[in-house]
């Protein structure tokens, strides 16, 4: 055991409660007895029912759709911890909300990522565990440890299961953007396949027009690699510049975050795309219909084994060997 806690406690918001079951399946606990509900005029009520007191606290939530109101669960149940003396709290964030605003694009623009990390470091927590930040400056907008868990080993797994017959090099990595090119670079070197770009102007928010296919896709398995799909316009749009322009044989896509927003669902169905695989980091939304192009693969092993890391306090970085 180590010193600073005689046991682990996860504790959940609203956000996705079925992962954080999932995660103390995992480790082999019971997942904290608390309740997140909310008052007649919408205020968050949090309530631990359980002693916290010198322990380890694991809060997981997600800061996904409705992101203020999840963002708001996970500050006060951090200082439900904090006034209950906990002994560490670390925020467990699979998707972090706001991660997109982490620069001023123009004048008199927020930098919201950096308020978002200043509210959970002020509201007590000692610790952050994310997974794949839009964009990895963002671990330094906390003034705490943040540990940023990797994706692309579990989508490595997946695609040389899925292409266990295939030449690799019938297989080409391909980022939709510029801005993605160094995890679709890391994501290819771990396969050990090619890398192509797609190159684009945006002419507004949420609207895409592909210029250029950057790199030979020529009668390859294309797999599109990316950090999030939100209204998969940008996704889309490059899969069937893909076919169209570059030849390729057939589309794939992987995303560690499927936000999957407004016309996601549409726009994948009526895509050239075969498949998209998503982590579990944000449940599937209620309002959107089944899409059977979509598949999911749990990161309730990796986020369990990198808590229980963090617990004992050895390596993380180890887990992406």
């Amino acid at each position: 055991m180590t010193p600073h806690a005689t046991e682990i406690k996860i504790f959940t918001g609203n956000a996705h409660q079925r992962l954080s079951e999932h995660i103390c399946r995992n480790m082999g606990i019971k997942l904290g007895d608390a309740t997140v509900d909310h008052f007649a005029d919408g205020e968050v009520a949090v309530s631990l029912y359980e002693t916290v007191r010198g322990r380890d606290v694991f809060l997981v939530q997600p800061t996904c759709n409705p992101v203020n109101e999840h963002l708001m669960e996970l500050l006060i149940m951090i200082d439900a911890c904090s006034r209950a003396s906990a002994g560490r709290i670390t925020a467990v964030i699979p998707y972090f909300g706001y991660a997109r605003q982490d620069r001023k694009s123009k004048a008199r623009d927020p930098i919201s990522a950096k308020l978002a990390a200043n509210l959970i470091t002020k509201a007590g927590a000692d610790r952050v565990m994310t997974m794949d930040l839009h964009a990895s400056q963002i671990q330094g907008f906390f003034d705490i440890p943040v540990d940023n868990l990797m994706g692309a080993p579990l989508f490595a797994d997946y695609i040389l299961q899925k292409f266990s017959g295939a030449n690799l090099n019938d297989i080409m990595a391909v980022s939709p953007d510029v801005g993605s090119v160094s995890r679709t670079r890391t994501f290819a070197h771990r396969l050990g396949i090619g890398l192509a770009i797609v190159d684009k102007r945006r002419p507004c928010a949420n609207e895409s027009e592909v210029m250029n296919i950057i790199g030979d896709v020529k009668g390859k398995h294309v797999i599109l690699f990316d950090d999030m799909i939100d209204t998969a316009g940008s996704l889309c749009a490059a899969a069937k510049a893909l076919v169209e322009i570059g030849g390729a044989k057939d589309i794939y896509a992987c995303a560690t975050h499927g936000i999957l927003s407004g016309k996601a669902i549409e726009r994948i169905e009526k895509s050239p795309i075969k498949e998209v695989v998503l982590l579990d980091t944000i449940p599937y939304p209620k309002s959107q219909p089944t899409c059977e192009k979509i598949k999911y693969i749990s990161v309730a092993p990796m986020f369990a084994e990198a808590i229980d890391r963090v617990y004992e306090e050895v390596s993380i970085s180890t887990l992406f060997k």
